[in-house]
Order: structure tokens, then sequence, then C-alpha cells
């Protein structure tokens, strides 16, 4: 099939990759022509494991090519994914100046080529958002009716192409049966399950999945924060615990830790949060589950103070190893608390420093944390040789070795369980175990 990704950023990006692969022939579509050179050249407009040399042959093969032309990318395909960010208002409402201007410009070339071309949202939005926002929007630009579906996705950064591949299941929603029987086969993949289900179903299931997964970390981490209190192992005890898999489901995000961060588990919970208010629901256990994520970031930084040093070395600043994205990442609040107590930091994160040349968060991180970026260093050397303090912020395979043997006279600062050890109070310290 001929199908455009509207929106280049890590769900477009992979999106259009992995579907090439599959044998459809894709445009992607981005306002921003440095990611639509980037993917022409065969080169990943994100960090992501795997999505290079995905990228460099779907682009060798021809079944891959980007372009700022709307108009060039409804003409030449059939079936349309948009793939553009809904980032959060200061108030937790979803921001919708993208999805709308791409709906109405993709609108306009369905208006202006008078052909049957099926959008579909792949974009996290809250239920309604399709049938009451996108389509009235696309049919005012088209000045016809327009054919919609949403297909949310359930990628992981850092695991994405995989989770494409092989997800847990596969989502559609449409009102048009036709709509259905054109996506789905696009959609399907061996061993997952098929729910096909109306547009705000479809809408609602990815904010329900996400406010899952972020209670399982709340959770988990307030069971580790008390065993640890009691002089127990949180992770022995939520071993236990998800032994008993018939009745406490997965063992996924079942592990005391770090605070959650990234661009989807905040934002969301934020969203649903906005929505209970503004049907005046009382939601008292997602109300609080931003407010325990908060806590565990005081509890971070508490570790960090306890330790006693001044010099404090940062190793992981992306919320997950593998990625980039800044967005949100808890180290990042953790980083500007300690500047704001006058700590001497210094930061090594591989994939971050790259970003700052050419990824596509190089803007965020020089334009709105100039103040961090100027604290990075080029090796994990340099951070080891300044601090007094490490604090480990992200799994990167690179970190095990110094949580296993600190550096005489250094303390650990474990936030993620790089290691299985316990707090001895000396040389490491978990923040839950």
């Amino acid at each position: 099939m001929r199908i455009s990704v509207f929106g280049l950023g890590y769900v477009g990006a992979v999106s259009a990759s992995c579907l090439a692969a599959d044998g459809h022939t894709v445009i992607g579509v981005d306002t921003n022509p440095v990611k639509v050179d980037l993917l022409n050249q065969g080169r990943a407009p994100v960090i992501e494991a795997g999505l290079g040399e995905l990228i460099e042959e779907g682009v060798r093969s021809g079944r891959l090519r980007a372009t700022t032309d709307c108009d060039e990318a409804v003409a030449g395909t059939e079936l349309g994914l948009v793939c553009v960010g809904t980032p959060s208002k200061s108030n937790g409402s979803l921001d919708l100046a993208y999805l709308r201007r791409v709906a109405d410009d993709i609108g306009q070339a369905i208006g202006r080529q008078q052909t049957d071309f099926v959008v579909v949202i792949r974009s996290t939005v809250l239920p309604g958002t399709t049938r009451q926002v996108v389509l009235p929007d696309l049919e005012r630009a088209a000045g016809r009716p327009v054919a919609v579906g949403v297909h949310p996705e359930f990628l992981r950064e850092g695991t994405a192409i995989r989770d494409f591949h092989e997800p847990p299941k596969v989502v559609v929603g449409a009102a048009d049966p036709q709509v259905q029987q054109l996506v789905a086969p696009v959609a399907s993949r061996p061993g997952a399950p098929l729910i096909q289900t109306d547009l705000e179903l479809a809408e609602m299931v990815k904010y329900a999945d996400n406010a899952w997964h972020a209670l399982k970390v709340t959770f988990a981490n307030e069971i580790g924060s008390l065993a640890k209190a009691q002089g127990l192992d949180g992770h022995r005890v939520m071993d236990i615990l998800c032994a008993d898999t018939k009745l406490n489901l997965s063992p996924v995000y079942l592990r005391p830790g770090f605070a959650f961060g990234g661009s989807c588990l905040p934002k969301d919970v934020r969203a649903l949060r906005h929505r209970g208010r503004g049907l005046d629901l009382d939601l008292p256990v997602l109300n609080a589950i931003l407010p325990s994520n908060t806590q565990q970031l005081d509890r971070a930084f508490q570790l960090v103070a306890d330790a006693g040093s001044r010099r404090v070395g940062v190793l992981g600043l992306a919320f997950k190893a593998g990625t980039d994205d800044l967005r949100e990442s808890p180290m990042v609040e953790v980083v500007e608390r300690l500047i704001g107590k006058g700590y001497d930091v210094r930061i090594y994160d591989a994939n971050v420093s790259l970003a700052k040349l050419v990824g596509a968060n190089k803007s965020y991180i020089l334009d709105q944390i100039p103040h961090i970026s100027d604290l990075m260093v080029a090796s994990i050397d340099e951070v080891l040789d300044h601090a007094g303090t490490v604090v480990i912020g992200n799994r990167d395979p690179a970190f095990q070795a110094l949580a296993e043997h600190p550096r005489p006279g250094q303390r650990v600062v474990d936030l993620v369980r790089i290691v299985d050890r316990r707090s001895d109070g000396n040389e490491y310290d978990g923040i839950c175990w």
C-alpha cells in the first residue's frame, strides 16, 4: 500500500521505517526540513536502537522517502498516519495546535485534489478528539466528507522497533467499516490480538494503558520506599508479589526504582486529571500519581544530599537508556535541584551529547536547558574524576561496572538498580533497596 506518515518524531520515524520494511511505499512528511533531509539521506532524525539501519535500507530500496510538501504526500498515497506531538499545556490539557495544523493542511490537499484519502490518527488524543476536533477541521478544509480512523501506538522508546513488530495488541478505531477494512491489514501483526472498535474507545485505550503503567511504577516505588525504611529490600518484596502472574498481572513496570518520566506518562496522567476536573469527577488514585512521583524525586535528591559530597557526577540524563529524549526526564529535575542548591555537577550521557549536535532534541537542549548542557562532559572518566557522589540515572550498560566496583572514597546513588546489590550505608545506596 502507498502510505504517508505525518510527523517524523519518534512515533512517525519508527512507523514510517517499519512500514517500509513491511513492503509498503511510504512518504514521511514533516515541516522541519532538517528531519526530511536526514531521512532522505538514509539517516534517522531521532535516536532509537536499529532505526538508522532500517531507514537506510528503506531509502536504498526506494520504498521510503520524505518531503515537506503535504500535497505531494496526499497525491502519492491512499492512507495517511498522523503522528504529530500532542504536548500538554501548563494546566494539563492537551495542546492540539500541531494536530489541528496538519489536519488543515491535509484537508486542503484533499480538497484541491478531490481525492479519496483516509486519515488515521496515531497521535495520543483524549476520547472525542478525532470526531469532534480533527474530523471537522479536515472536512472544513477539504469542503467534502473525509474518512478517519484511530490507530494508537504502543511503542516504548529504546524498544520501539520490536514493539512495532511485536505489539501487545493492535487497536483500530473507525466508524466506517471500509476504513477498518483498509487499515486492519496494514496494522495487524502475527500473534497480536486485533481489536476493531469505535473512535473513542481506540483513543481511550492508550490513556488507560499509560495510566496503568504510571500507576504500576508509582505503586512499586512506594512499596520499595516502605520496605527500605524497615530494613527490607523492596526488590525482594516485589519479586514475591510478581511471582503471582495469575492475579497480579504482568511484572512489567513493577520494579521499585526512580520516578517515571518521558513524553507519555506524565502528560497523559495530567490530561486524564484535567478531563476528570472538567467532568466534576473525583479521581483520587489518578490525582495521587504525580504527587507520589514527585516524592520519588524528593527521595532521590535527599539520597544525594545525604551522601555528603558537594561534587556530584550524573551518569544518564535521558529518562531511559538508549534514547536522547529529555522531555520530563526526572534526572533533569534532580540536576536542576542540585544546581539550585549549589552543588558542583558534571553529567555524562552519550546519546544526549550526540543529540546536541544533530538529534531531534538539539533545540531543547541548547535553548531550554543550556545551563545543564554546559555541565556535560565527554566521558565517564571525567565524571568519576570530578565526583564524590555518582548518581546513576538510567540503565546504560556502560554504567554497570562502576556500580559494582566504585572508586575508593566514592559513593554511588543508584536510582535504577543497574546492579543487583543492596544499600550498604557506605559506598552504594539504592533508592528502594
